[in-house]
Order: C-alpha cells, then structure tokens, then sequence
C-alpha cells in the first residue's frame, strides 16, 4: 500500500486493524470462481483447542510429577488426535471449487439470492460454512442464513451443493458483491479453517417503484398503425378482442365477452390503432431526482402489467416504445443506471 493510501486511512480515523484488513483484501484477486488451495487456506485453533491444549499441558505436568506412565500414554495419545484433526479440518476445504453464479436484478431494498456452487472432486465433506467477512459493511447489506449469519452445507463425494446468501441493496445502481468467507471446524472443533474469497460479481438494484403512483399518463395511438381483425360467421361481431387499456370507450368494450368470461375486453374499431404510452420525466410532476425515478419505475410495471407498448424519455437517453419483459428490464435497467 502507498504512503498516500496509508495516510488517507489514518486521517479518516481507522484502527490499525481495519488498515490491515483493507490492506490484506486489496491483495486478493477478484474473482467469481475460487479454487481453494495450500495458499489461500488459513487455519488457527479455536477456543475450544486452546483449552485443549492447555489441558494437555496441565496433564502432562500431573504426569511428570507423578511419575505416572499411563498418564504420558493418555497425554501423548490426545495430542496425536489433536495433531490429526488439524490436517482434518485444513482437508475439509483443500480442493473445493466455488463459483459464484451472477445475482439477478432487484429493486431496491428487496433480497435477492446470491447463489454459490461448491464443486467436490474429492471426498465428501462436512460441516462448512458460508458467510460475508462483514455483517456491518455499509451497502449493501448483507443478511445471510439461519444461525448467526451462516449457511452451513455438506458437500458429497465428487458432487456439487448450491449454497444462497441473502443480499440486500440499500440504493439504486451497481452494488459489488461483499467479500465472502468459507470456514469449517469440522471435526472435532479443535481448529477453524477458512478463507476469504473477493467474488468479481455486481449487482444491479432498480428503483424502488413509488408506492400508491398516479395512473399512467394517456396513451396514443401510433399513426398508420391499423390492428388486424376479422369478422366471425354469426353475426358481424369482431372476432379479435384485447384485454381492456385505460382511455377504452364503453362502446368498445365486448360486453357478451364480458358476460361470458368476466373479463374486461374491448374490441379493436376500425378506425383505432396501436396504442402506446410515453413515460416521460417531464410528466411526473414530482421534485427530486429519486422521487421521480420511483415514479417511472411504478409506471413501467404498470405499462407492464396493462400489456401497453410504452417508451421511457428521461434526461439524455430514450427508449423507443416496446412491450414485452425485455422491455421492461430495459426500462428498469435505464432508471438504475440513470446519473
């Protein structure tokens, strides 16, 4: 780390410790899939092994000052087990393949699933633990299983086990994933082994859509554009009908459909068009750039929802008018990313 880099972690008022974890992680390769091997495994007694070996201590002066031959063979007998569980647990993760699949977008302060592949060629293993290296890191929050943060799995013999961390984005835009951290103590809980892991992933938040929205603004029809219709054998009604739009006549409304089907559906005139509806920043009537972002991201879904082909204008980009779920994730897309 540069003298600079050093100098601006003091003057914001980091601990030492903190330097040296930003530090440490900075050497770590982003990466979504991480191979766990002699260098990037770390392993240290646990609390428990600490008793442990102090119990072994405290035993073997019982045995020195007694004399007492049985207990040298139970002292050394119990270090032996110790020394193995260490090359136990350090081979509980030794081989492991993780892969981090891309999260998909949500919107803001909603979870979304993060979805980490353990890939075993080796012999089953057990007891391994998932988490991310901070709870308390600033955005986005992070919240991951059932105990304490973890989620635990086994992973069989030469199989593969899908892990999901929940992740929470705070705002809007890009967020990167959080560091994550493996761990085990698998088997006797006498050593922690672990590593840290810096997937190169980035989650997508899209606005959060304003709760209680105005109604969409009206659509138009689009010039030259005619609908296809056909008239049915028995009786001059229009065969082809849609589901009802907002700015629909009562007199387009198929009312023997209606009766038949309890939906709402009009018909196609001959004179009407295709209709769409331009979301425009303009309209939203709304101060505040995030306020009008929730809005248009409110009005999307409801463009969506209504099966309207819609456009989205915002200050410096366009989306021409489309309908469907690409559409939709392009719109929402747009209102993420939109500076």
């Amino acid at each position: 780390m540069s003298t600079a880099a050093a100098s601006g972690l003091w003057l914001r008022g980091l601990s030492p410790r903190e330097q040296f974890r930003r530090w440490w992680q900075a050497r770590l390769p982003l990466s979504d899939t991480w191979v766990l091997g002699q260098r990037n495994i770390y392993i240290l007694p646990t609390r428990a092994g600490f008793t442990f070996a102090l119990t072994l201590v405290v035993m073997l002066l019982a045995a020195i000052n007694y004399q007492l031959n049985l207990g040298y063979a139970l002292t050394f007998a119990l270090a032996g087990a110790g020394i193995v569980s260490m090359h136990l647990t350090h081979g509980n993760l030794r081989g492991l393949t993780l892969h981090l699949r891309p999260p998909a977008s949500v919107f803001a302060g909603e979870a979304t699933l993060l979805e980490v592949v353990l890939t075993n060629p080796g012999r089953t293993r057990f007891g391994l633990a998932l988490r991310f290296e901070r709870d308390n890191s600033p955005a986005p929050a992070a919240v991951a299983g059932p105990s304490r943060g973890f989620a635990w799995c086994d992973v069989s013999a030469g199989g593969q086990q899908t892990t999901h961390l929940a992740l929470v984005p705070a705002t809007r835009g890009w967020h990167g994933v959080p560091t994550l951290v493996v761990e085990t103590v698998f088997p006797f809980g006498l050593f922690r082994a672990w590593t840290v892991w810096r997937p190169a992933g980035r989650l997508l938040a899209w606005p959060r859509p304003e709760d209680g929205a105005p109604p969409l603004p009206a659509s138009a029809a689009v010039p030259g554009a005619e609908s296809s219709r056909k008239r049915a054998a028995d009786g001059g009604e229009f065969d082809g009908v849609r589901p009802w739009r907002r700015g629909d006549t009562m007199r387009q409304v198929v009312w023997k459909k209606v009766a038949r089907s309890n939906e709402l559906v009009s018909r196609e005139t001959a004179g009407s068009g295709r209709q769409e509806v331009w979301l425009d920043w303009g309209q939203t009537s709304i101060n505040g750039a995030e306020p009008r972002l929730a809005r248009l991201a409110a009005w999307v879904l409801a463009a969506d929802r209504a099966g309207l082909p819609y456009g989205l204008r915002l200050p410096g980009h366009e989306l021409p008018p489309a309908a469907g779920a690409a559409q939709r994730v392009a719109a929402l897309d747009a209102l993420a990313l939109w500076q």
